[in-house]
Formats: C-alpha cells, sequence, structure tokens
C-alpha cells in the first residue's frame, strides 16, 4: 500500500477536524510500528550482536525475552495509569523513554548493559502501547471512521513483526546491528513532539486508587508466567526452576483474580474480560500472539540455516508478508461496518491455518518460490483480515474509564501470547529435532532434515493454535446485528447505562 492510499484510509470530518484526527493516527500508528517492530527487529541482527558483545549461546535468548518480559508484565498497571494520569502525557513520556533506552542498547559495551537497556524499553513500551491503543479508542467513536482508523492500525500493527525483520536485515547488512536500536531514538523523539502539538489530552473523568495488591499480583504473575515458559528451552518442563516459576505464576494470578473481584475500584475490571464479544477478541488475541511470532521465528531459521540465505535476504523474503497484511487489513476494514467482525475473524484465521499448514510441507529440497512464497502471502492476507476487527471488537464498547485497561490487554495479549508460544514451540522443535536424529544414523544429512522436521513440528501446532483462534471467533464474537449496537453504544455511551461498563 502506497502512502497515498493510506491517507485515502484515514478518517473524514466535514467540521475541518480531519487534519488533526489524521495526524493523530499517524502518530499513534508511528508508535504502534516501533513497539511492535521492537520484538523482532533484533532477531536477524543477533548473531552479529551476539559476536560483539561476546553473549553465550545460553544467555542470547535474553536480548529478546528482556524486552518481552517486562513489557507484558506491565501492560495492565500502564494502561491504568494512562487513564488516570492522561493518555497523551503517558503516551509522550513512553516515547522518549523508549527513545533513550533505545539509545543506551545501540551504545552497549556488554550484554549486561544490552540486557538491561531492552528491559527498559519494554517498561516504557508497556506505558506507550495502552495509551496510544486507548488514545485511538476515544478519537474515532463513529463506526465507520472507527472501521477505518483500525484498519490504518490493523494493517501497521500486524505487519510490524515482518517489517521489523526486513529492517534488522537492511541496517545489519549495510550498518551494524546497533543501528537496529539506534534508529528508535530520533523517531521517538520528533513523534513526541509532534504528539505534544496535536493530540489531545484525555484521561477518566473518575480517578480513584491504583489498586496497588492488584498491580503487584498481576505484574509478578505475569512476569513468573513469561519467565517460566522462557526457561523452559534451557531447563526442560520437569525442572525444578521451571515447576517453581510456573507454580508461583498460578499463585499470584489466582490471587489476581480474587483481588479483582472483591476490590472496590480494581486494576482490571472483570466485566471487560467476561463480555463475550470482548472476550472472545482477547483469547482469540493470545493465540494468534502464541502462533505468530513463532512462526516467524522458526520461518526465518529455515532461511539461513537450510536455504542459506544472508540477513539482507532473509529481510527481504519477508517483504511478501507484510503487503498481505496490508491488503488484509484494508479489505477488513473497509467490509467490517456491513459484514461484522465474526465473519471476518473466522475467514482471516481460517485462511491462516491454511496457510501454515501450507508450511508444514516444507523439506530441505524445498524453495523459497514454490513452498515459502505462497504459504507467505495465504496467511498473512489471512492474518490482515483478522486483525482489524480482533482488535475493534476488543474495545468497542468499552466505558472511557477503562480505554486504558482494555487496550493494555489488546497488547498484553499479544506480547505475552507471543513469549509463551516461542518458549513452547522452541521446545516442541528442539524435542521433535532429537527424536528425528535418534532414530537415524547421524550425519550432516540427517542433522539438517532433523532442524527442518523440528521447524515443521512447530508449525502444525501453530496452525492448531490459529484453528482454536478461529473456533473461538466462531463461538464467541457477536453477529453484525450485536456488533452495530456495540458501536452504537459506543457512540453514545449514555443511552443505556445498564449496559455501559461503569
Amino acid at each position: 500500500m502506497s502512502m497515498r492510499e493510506i491517507v485515502r484510509e484515514l478518517p473524514t470530518d466535514r467540521d475541518g477536524a480531519n487534519s488533526r484526527r489524521s495526524w493523530s493516527l499517524a502518530i499513534i500508528c508511528i508508535a504502534q510500528l516501533m513497539i511492535v517492530l521492537d520484538a523482532s527487529v533484533v532477531i536477524v541482527a543477533l548473531p552479529s550482536a551476539q559476536h560483539a558483545l561476546h553473549i553465550s549461546v545460553a544467555n542470547r535468548q535474553w536480548v529478546v525475552s528482556a524486552y518481552t518480559l517486562v513489557f507484558g508484565s506491565l501492560l495492565l498497571l500502564g494502561g491504568r495509569v494512562a487513564d488516570y494520569v492522561g493518555r497523551r502525557r503517558m503516551f509522550v513520556i513512553g516515547l522518549i523513554g523508549f527513545g533513550l533506552a533505545s539509545a543506551l542498547g545501540g551504545l552497549a559495551q556488554n550484554q549486561a548493559m544490552l540486557f538491561s537497556s531492552r528491559a527498559l524499553q519494554g517498561g516504557f513500551a508497556a506505558i506507550m502501547a495502552p495509551a496510544a491503543l486507548s488514545i485511538l479508542t476515544v478519537t474515532f467513536t463513529e463506526p465507520h471512521e472507527r472501521a477505518r482508523a483500525f484498519g490504518v492500525y490493523g494493517a501497521i500493527a500486524g505487519s510490524g513483526a515482518a517489517i521489523g525483520l526486513i529492517l534488522g536485515g537492511v541496517l545489519t547488512q549495510f550498518a551494524s546491528w546497533r543501528w537496529t536500536l539506534l534508529i528508535n531514538t530520533p523517531i521517538a523523539i520528533v513523534t513526541a513532539v509532534m504528539a505534544r502539538r496535536v493530540i489531545s489530552e484525555s484521561r477518566a473523568e473518575k480517578r480513584h486508587s491504583y489498586d496497588l495488591p492488584g498491580a503487584v499480583t498481576s505484574t509478578v504473575g505475569f512476569f513468573l508466567l513469561v519467565f517460566g515458559f522462557t526457561e523452559v528451552t534451557s531447563h526442560g518442563w520437569g525442572s525444578p526452576l521451571t515447576a517453581s516459576l510456573l507454580a508461583g505464576a498460578a499463585v499470584m494470578l489466582v490471587s489476581f483474580v480474587v483481588i479483582e473481584l472483591r476490590a472496590k475500584h480494581p486494576l482490571l475490571p472483570l466485566r471487560v474480560v467476561l463480555d463475550r464479544n470482548r472476550g472472545g477478541a482477547y483469547l482469540a488475541s493470545l493465540l494468534v500472539g502464541c502462533a505468530l511470532l513463532g512462526t516467524f521465528l522458526f520461518l526465518t531459521y529455515f532461511l539461513q540455516a537450510t536455504l542459506h540465505y544472508s540477513a539482507l535476504r532473509t529481510g527481504f523474503a519477508f517483504l511478501p508478508f507484510s503487503a498481505g497484511i496490508i491488503t488484509g487489513a484494508t479489505v477488513s476494514s473497509r467490509l467490517l461496518p456491513r459484514t461484522g467482525p465474526r465473519t471476518l475473524m473466522v475467514s482471516g484465521l481460517t485462511l491462516a491455518t491454511l496457510g501454515l499448514i501450507w508450511f508444514t510441507r516444507l523439506g530441505v529440497d524445498s524453495t523459497y518460490v514454490a513452498h515459502v512464497l505462497g504459504a507467505e502471502i495465504l496467511t498473512s492476507i489471512g492474518m490482515g483480515l483478522a486483525f482489524v476487527p480482533m482488535s475493534s471488537t476488543a474495545l468497542i464498547g468499552v466505558h472511557e474509564e477503562h480505554a486504558g485497561v482494555a487496550s493494555a490487554l489488546v497488547n498484553a495479549t499479544q506480547q505475552i501470547g507471543g513469549a509463551l508460544g516461542t518458549a513452547f514451540l522452541n521446545t516442541v522443535a528442539a524435542s521433535a529435532a532429537a527424536a528425528f536424529i535418534a532414530t537415524r544414523i547421524n550425519s550432516t544429512s540427517v542433522v539438517r532434515a532433523a532442524a527442518v522436521h523440528g521447524y515443521t513440528t512447530a508449525f502444525e501446532i501453530s496452525a492448531l493454535l490459529l484453528a482454536s483462534a478461529a473456533v473461538v471467533s466462531g463461538l464467541m464474537i457477536g453477529s453484525k446485528r450485536s456488533h452495530a449496537h456495540l458501536n452504537l453504544q459506543a457512540k453514545l455511551p449514555g443511552l443505556n447505562p445498564a449496559l455501559a461498563i461503569e
């Protein structure tokens, strides 16, 4: 999609507010792009960073995990702070902090400095992401303009991981791995200045306590959960460390639910999640997050280790994926007001599932054009169709007071799902490869075939996860009529107070 086509998708008004809203949407999309691609931009650059800073094989995962852990753990609290303190204010603070943390990472002289900077990036991203999405939610309320806004947002957010792989390859090949982080700094600072000038401040009308017990239990619970699944790769499912981390996560998250049920002003009003439409969207988002990042990871391994692609060529091999998501999101934003979310989500997730099934046919003799390209296009178009109604449904009908928390949940499900899915799929792939070698005489060709067998086994699990998301969408997401009613409620929240989330 060209920049001219993106601009045409921006919502229009007759009252002269078009320019301000268009710029607001552009600023939000730039911020979201930085957040999403930052989880993947270092994947292609990781071998160079590992060599430059003498990072061990056991520790290299923390370049990615430090970011994901902190991001996923702090999102709920970040959303509530944005609601109370001011969404624009926290958005700007998040942008500036993210830019400075990126500079720290780009200038890292050892692994501790790099890991710390990645954790800081995750923390500021947890402030910025829910503030950005809640600004979008309270700015665009009319059904058709909201669909178009989420179409642009969905295209950017959905293709961000693939764009990150492309950008990582280009910067690593022609500059340095450090620029995969340094490039964020000027973009974040300029975007923060623009946000101060263009975006209007908004916050919850009533400010309550921050529910610190809920904040602590949810943050620690998510941290232990993601950390536990991350450690499975190196320690195994049955190790005391893994068991302790996952048991601790279960205790903390159950405690969080109990606290939220009893709290007068909970961090996460459970009515936000227990609504059937929103609950279905959040669950589908979690399953998609589990499947999608693992797809990028193992496809990257296949391209570099099996097809012997360079970092640059690997990055550009993902270009059709970005184009497919943008195309699917554009079509979805136009169809959403007419079809409702369920049809688009089920259709899109089904197409993406078929694409992942296609990936399971990869072998050591496969080629990019014959065996990868078609599956990329099918998967990406399907995900583009699903992302727009998924994000819109997760936020529609939420009272403005809780827009930040609802927005945080959209990002939290994707980030935590991505972290859990990557750790789980990596374990599955390694186990499948080891089992493949154990039944054959060890040789170079057997090792290559075993690696590909591990990738395809991971793709099978990813396809099952996306198929489950399609089933969840079909069973839980409401009809077009139900969606239209929620649109009207979001536009006129005082129309039926009994239905609003107070």
